[in-house]
C-alpha cells in the first residue's frame, strides 16, 4: 500500500467516487479525474493509482465496511465525498496542510509555464511529438494533425503553430534564428533537450500525458 505523508484514509471515499464512474474500474495514472484529484490533493497521481488498486481488491476490513457501504449507494457515496470537501481546510495549503511543503512536482506539469499562457509543460511534450511527425511546410494551422491537436488540448491551432515554431529555432538541421528567452521559450527548449534525441521516450511520454485530455 502507498504511503505518501498527505495520505488520508478519508481519501478512499474520493478513489471510490473515482472506480464507480464509468466506466467503473481502476483509473489511468495520466488520466484527467486522478491527476485532478492528484492536484487537488497534492498527492502525486501515481500513488492515488495504486491506491485504487488496493481499493480494487478491498482485501482488509475497513476496505471491505468501504465497499459494503457505498459500492451500491451511489447516493451516499456522493453525499459523503460531499460532506469530505466541505471540511473546514479541505485543500487548503494553509490549513489542512500546515507546515508541509505542497509543491509537488507532477503539479508543474500541468500549471501554465507563464501566467499569461494556457501552455503547460505537459501541452509542450506533446507538441514536441507532433513536430517530429511534420514537415516544417506543414507546421501550420490548416494541417489536418494540427487541427486536431488543438481540438485535443483545446487551445487554438495558432498557439500549437507557435510552438511549432519556437522548437524550429532549436532544430540544428533548420537553423532558424534563436528567439529571445521567455518563460514559453525557455521551458520549450528544456523540453527539446530533454527528448529530441528520445523519439521512443518522447512517443510513450506523450502517449501518457495526452490521456489527461482526453
Amino acid at each position: 500500500m502507498a504511503n505518501h505523508p498527505l495520505w488520508s484514509d478519508d481519501y478512499w471515499l474520493l478513489l471510490m467516487q473515482l472506480y464507480q464512474k464509468k466506466p467503473v474500474g481502476v483509473k489511468s495514472e495520466y488520466s484527467h479525474p486522478v491527476v485532478e484529484l492528484g492536484i487537488e490533493l497534492h498527492i502525486p497521481p501515481k500513488t492515488l493509482y495504486e491506491q485504487m488498486r488496493v481499493l480494487e481488491q478491498h482485501n482488509t476490513p475497513s476496505l471491505q465496511r468501504l465497499w459494503d457501504n457505498y459500492a451500491d449507494n451511489p447516493r451516499r457515496l456522493t453525499r459523503d465525498v460531499k460532506r469530505l470537501r466541505q471540511m473546514t481546510g479541505f485543500g487548503d495549503s494553509g490549513l489542512f496542510y500546515e507546515g508541509v511543503e505542497m509543491a509537488q512536482p507532477f503539479e508543474r506539469d500541468y500549471r501554465p509555464v507563464d501566467p499569461q499562457s494556457d501552455i503547460t509543460p505537459a501541452m509542450l511534450v506533446i507538441i514536441l511529438n507532433l513536430y517530429f511527425t511534420l514537415t516544417p511546410n506543414t507546421m501550420v494551422s490548416e494541417t489536418p494533425e494540427v487541427l486536431e491537436m488543438a481540438s485535443t488540448l483545446g487551445i487554438k491551432p495558432e498557439k500549437i503553430v507557435n510552438i511549432l515554431d519556437i522548437y524550429q529555432t532549436f532544430d540544428p538541421i533548420l537553423k532558424r534564428q534563436p528567439l529571445d528567452s521567455s518563460p514559453l521559450v525557455d521551458e520549450a527548449h528544456r523540453t527539446w533537450q530533454s527528448y529530441y534525441n528520445q523519439p521512443e521516450m518522447l512517443q510513450d511520454c506523450a502517449d501518457k500525458l495526452i490521456e489527461y485530455f482526453s
